[in-house]
C-alpha cells in the first residue's frame, strides 16, 4: 500500500473559556490513502469543522502528528505550513467564499498564479474545469450572477485547480436545496475521482456519505 496523504496521530485540540477547558479533539488517529474519499459524519458541534482546520493546516493550538504527503506539518515554520498547505491542498466550504469582483474564471486563475503557473496556462485549466462542471457558459459572469448551485461549482473548480492531493471539503452542499445538492455533490464526486485526488468530507447527511469509499464517525472528540 502506497503511503496515506493524510496521517493523523493523536491529534488533539482543547479551548479554553474562563476557567472551563473543552476538549474537542481527543486522540484522533486516521489515515486516508491516495484517491480516496472518506466522508466525516458528526452532528453539529461535533468537531468536524475543527479537525478539517488542522488537516487543512489552517490553525495552530494542535496537538499530536499531522502529516500531508509524509511531511510532519508539526515541524514545519509558518511559511512551510503555507507551502505545504498550498502545495496539496484544496479546500471548499459550505459557503463558497468567492471573490466578488472576479468572475468564475478568475476566481480560478487566481489560486494558480499565486504559485506561480503562468496565467495563459492557469486560464486554460480554469476552462477545463468549469466546462467539467457543466459552467462553459457561465466562465466570464461574475458571482452575483450565478445560481447557488453554479457559484459552488465555481468553488469546486478552485479547489481542484492546483491538482490537490487532498480536498477538504465543509458540508460542501450544506447550503443548496436538496435536487441542487445532489447535482453537484454528483459533480463533486465525479470530477475528484477524474482527478485522482483524495478528498476528506466534512456531512452530517448519511445519504451523501454513503456514496463515499469510507465513513468514519467524530463523536465526543474520537473518531471511530
Amino acid at each position: 500500500m502506497s503511503n496515506p496523504v493524510v496521517h493523523l496521530d493523536g491529534l488533539t485540540r482543547s479551548f479554553t473559556q474562563g476557567d472551563v477547558t473543552i476538549d474537542v479533539l481527543r486522540g484522533v488517529n486516521l489515515d486516508i490513502q491516495p484517491g480516496e474519499i472518506v466522508a466525516l459524519l458528526g452532528p453539529s458541534g461535533s468537531g468536524k469543522s475543527t479537525m478539517l482546520q488542522a488537516v487543512g493546516l489552517l490553525e495552530g493550538g494542535f496537538g499530536g502528528t499531522i502529516a500531508i504527503n509524509g511531511t510532519d506539518a508539526s515541524a514545519l515554520p509558518s511559511d512551510g505550513r503555507t507551502q505545504l498547505r498550498r502545495e496539496n491542498l484544496g479546500f471548499v466550504y459550505q459557503f463558497h467564499h468567492l471573490l466578488p469582483d472576479f468572475n468564475a474564471t478568475e476566481n480560478v486563475v487566481l489560486p494558480q498564479m499565486v504559485i506561480g503557473k503562468a496565467r495563459d496556462e492557469a486560464e486554460a485549466r480554469a476552462e477545463e474545469l468549469l466546462t467539467a462542471l457543466g459552467l462553459a457558459h457561465r466562465l466570464d459572469h461574475r458571482p452575483s450572477q450565478l445560481s447557488g448551485g453554479e457559484q459552488q461549482r465555481v468553488a469546486v473548480a478552485r479547489a481542484l485547480a492546483n491538482r490537490p492531493a487532498l480536498v477538504l471539503a465543509d458540508e460542501p452542499t450544506g447550503n443548496l436545496d436538496e435536487a441542487t445538492a445532489d447535482r453537484v455533490f454528483d459533480e463533486f464526486l465525479g470530477l475528484v475521482r477524474g482527478e485522482g485526488s483524495a478528498a476528506l468530507v466534512a456531512t452530517h447527511n448519511e445519504r451523501l456519505a454513503a456514496r463515499m469509499d469510507r465513513v468514519v464517525r467524530l463523536h465526543e472528540g474520537v473518531l471511530g
